[in-house]
């Protein structure tokens, strides 16, 4: 599989700019790099960069602070980080460094991160309105009112403090919502490492392994490929299926069992995200089957209504009638299916949305509705159709044959000028495909 290239600094310079000149002359942004999180003690989660960093930058380090400043005449992009420091890239990794920084990212000027307080004051200064992320994190939050104070406290000297503070994701959500064909390249490439990491966990499968085992092999093919998990993958066997966020991947695979498993690789920052629900030995039961069968129809009605000039909501409205129907004539419920779906009587066994928007979050940023009504597709959204069903093991209400089984389907799917691209379409989808797949 040839390997996309990165997204080139000049793109990221774009971007920057596009932001700015939607921000205005008389702003100033500041987005400060993910912090590091403590796992226990002195060790450290996996440091993945904050998604909006990661867009405008590329920059991939702890302590830094991005901060662009529209119509500044000596430069309008600049970045604060950590300085080189031979012995501790010794412990941990080379650095980019203020002085490696113009080149390596585009920005007009680096400074150490440890002269922000001294500098970034002077930024704010005359700037009617500050863009940031409020609330994401207090300690930053904190210096970043303590900045503007600092500019507050010389008002009598003739300083000039902001008036506004503005959501920064009111601008950059927008323009993150629309991938670009280099994005598209990179998130094709995400979708088809996960596509063969799925394959390899059906062809894994056997009564009697742990989930862990499934994992396992999910991982090792996103590893193999220099990609990560995306998010924590949910490997769960027979009723375990029906928990929508498990987590403990830690269960025996029984004969009989479907096997549910959601998991994507993350590839340069873009992600992928894709459920498929198969069985342990290879062969569908009746029951299985029937319900099977039914989320396929209900993605297939979802999957019909993406394409341009569609409100969003119409795949999930599509799919929600698909399944209540299929809940009605299987007995799982009962009444008229008008009422099923007014009152929301399906969400016993389908309690979700139908998908999400999709790019360097897997729960990718972008406004679902606008003024009140669902936003209309366009060519460079992307999004996850995923309909499912879900019978919790201890639900007397139903047939005890269909008790503990739990289908999810989720592609990954982009809206194109004319319609749309399915970019996991290569995984074996329906049960007639899942069966023929492990028998090979």
């Amino acid at each position: 599989m040839p390997t996309p290239p990165r997204i080139p600094v000049a793109s990221h310079a774009r971007r920057r700019r596009q932001l700015m000149r939607l921000a205005g002359d008389d702003a100033i942004l500041v987005l400060p790099a993910a912090p590091e999180r403590v796992r226990s003690r002195d060790t450290h989660y996996p440091y993945r960069q904050d998604s909006d960093v990661l867009y405008l930058s590329g920059f991939a380090e702890p302590d830094a602070v991005l901060v662009l400043v529209p119509g500044r005449s000596h430069g309008e992009s600049l970045l604060f980080c950590r300085e080189r420091h031979p012995e501790r890239e010794a412990w941990d990794g080379p650095r980019v460094g203020p002085e490696g920084a113009a080149d390596a990212l585009g920005v007009d000027d680096a400074y150490p991160i440890d002269d922000i307080d001294e500098i970034l004051p002077g930024l704010i200064e005359g700037r009617r309105r500050v863009y940031y992320h409020f609330g994401r994190d207090t300690d930053f939050d904190l210096k970043l009112i303590g900045w503007v104070n600092q500019v507050r406290a010389q008002v009598r000297h003739g300083a000039q403090p902001p008036h506004e503070f503005l959501e920064l994701g009111h601008l950059l959500d927008e323009m993150r919502l629309s991938k670009t064909a280099e994005e598209l390249k990179l998130m094709r490439h995400a979708a088809e490492v996960s596509v063969r990491a799925h394959e390899a966990a059906m062809r894994a499968v056997r009564p009697g392994m742990r989930e862990y085992e499934l994992q396992a092999e999910l991982e090792r093919v996103f590893r193999a490929a220099g990609a990560e998990p995306a998010y924590a993958s949910i490997v769960g066997a027979g009723a375990n299926a029906c928990v929508l966020h498990y987590r403990d991947n830690n269960a025996s695979v029984r004969r009989g069992d479907l096997v549910l498993i959601d998991a994507g690789a993350e590839y340069r920052g873009y992600a992928a995200d894709i459920t498929r629900s198969f069985p342990a030995d290879g062969r569908f039961t009746r029951e299985q089957r029937a319900l099977h069968d039914l989320v396929g129809a209900a993605h297939a009605a979802a999957l019909a209504q993406a394409r341009p000039g569609v409100p969003y909501e119409a795949g999930h409205n599509a799919a929600v009638d698909v399944l209540a129907d299929g809940m009605l004539s299987l007995g799982l419920l009962q009444g008229k299916h008008e009422d099923v779906v007014a009152s929301g009587g399906y969400k016993r066994f389908y309690p979700h949305k139908t998908g999400h928007w999709l790019g360097l979050d897997v729960h990718d940023v972008g406004d679902y509705r606008i003024e009140g009504a669902s936003r209309l597709l366009e060519p460079g959204m992307v999004f996850t159709i995923e309909p499912g069903i879900y019978i919790p093991p201890g639900d007397t209400s139903v047939e005890p044959r269909w008790r503990g089984i739990g289908i999810r389907t989720e592609d990954d799917v982009a809206i194109t000028r004319d319609g749309h691209e399915v970019l996991t379409a290569g995984l074996a989808r329906s049960a007639d495909e899942i069966e023929a797949f492990m028998a090979r």
